[in-house]
């Protein structure tokens, strides 16, 4: 058979309405008697008739339209797992996070200085983060978050007040996301998902019954299909682990009624703070870039003022 490209939804059409046997017993006839006559028309590649000479063709079409399927249903688990890996990894190790973090607890300390109970902390429980906002100036024309943001940018972000100036905090949106996942859910599907990774029995018969030249590629495909989605869900069971670190990393508690901390309580918090923060982050960086276009503005005018010559005068006095 040539080298025909075929795609998956004729490959399913093909599956679904294999069971074509009038057909392919014509085509049969017509090519067998058609070797005994001179004058037989000789069929034009009968696509068909050359599809059904394919040993096992129903098990390796079932074997290849599973893969299809399975790829995009792993796929929807896979960008919640990248979403949950990658806010974890931030909150974790992001030297940003923990200047950020580390301001809270400077400025929290130096409010409490009086305090001796309060006031020499070495550390604070998350659920003070969306609260920042409602601690005001005596004035009531700043909060402790604006300032703590405005420090932040002026501070220790060098880009501040430009264009290339980068969000510090995890995204609210993935925050979000991470915070409406669910543990179990993501055990339920994957567990469904190795159930039906089992097609070994396809795969075995298609191996069993095919002969060595038709026996490749398919026999190679399939184990390095099977090994590799075997290892990539044991891969993302590990990486739902790097949660409960971050939870322990963070101290969080539990809330009532829960065995261990979910998702939704550790990430909720984050996500109305970090809100919050980018609300105030950009309007200081828009402050900023106002300031930076002020200031170059000022140096070009300078530089665009015409210079003055001092004619010195002769001894008479006359110029």
């Amino acid at each position: 058979m040539d080298n025909t490209v075929v795609d998956l939804e004729t490959l399913h059409a093909l599956y679904e309405n294999r069971a074509q046997g009038d057909e392919m017993d014509s085509i049969a006839k017509h090519i067998k008697s058609a070797k005994d006559k001179e004058d037989a028309k000789p069929l034009d590649k009968p696509f068909l008739y050359q599809i059904s000479q394919i040993s096992n063709f129903s098990e390796r079409v079932f074997c290849i339209l599973f893969q299809s399927t399975f790829h995009e249903c792993i796929a929807s688990i896979l960008r919640k797992i990248e979403i949950l890996q990658r806010v974890c990894k931030t909150l974790q190790s992001s030297k940003c996070v923990l200047q950020v973090l580390g301001l809270v607890l400077a400025f929290g300390n130096f409010m409490n200085g009086g305090n001796r109970s309060r006031g020499q902390a070495d550390g604070f429980t998350l659920d003070i983060l969306p609260k920042l906002k409602d601690v005001k100036s005596s004035d009531n024309s700043q909060s402790l978050l604006s300032y703590i943001v405005a420090y932040y940018l002026r501070h220790f972000d060098e880009d501040a007040g430009r264009e290339t100036c980068v969000y510090p905090l995890p995204e609210p949106q993935d925050l979000f996301q991470a915070s409406q996942m669910k543990f179990d859910d993501f055990q339920r599907d994957l567990r469904k998902l190795r159930k039906d990774l089992n097609c070994s029995a396809e795969t075995e018969k298609v191996c069993k019954l095919s002969s060595e030249e038709s026996l490749q590629p398919f026999k190679d495909k399939m184990d390095e299909f099977l090994k590799t989605e075997l290892e990539t869900q044991e891969k993302q069971l590990a990486d739902t682990q790097k949660f409960m670190e971050l939870s322990v990393s963070f101290s969080v508690k539990p809330k009532a009624g829960e065995k261990e901390v979910s998702p939704s309580t550790l990430f909720s918090v984050w996500h109305e703070f970090s809100t919050d923060f980018k609300d105030q982050w950009k309007k200081q960086n828009k402050l900023m870039l106002q300031e930076v276009k002020m200031a170059e503005e000022s140096f070009k005018q300078a530089r665009q003022k015409p210079s003055y010559n001092v004619t010195p005068k002769h001894a008479t006095g006359i110029v």
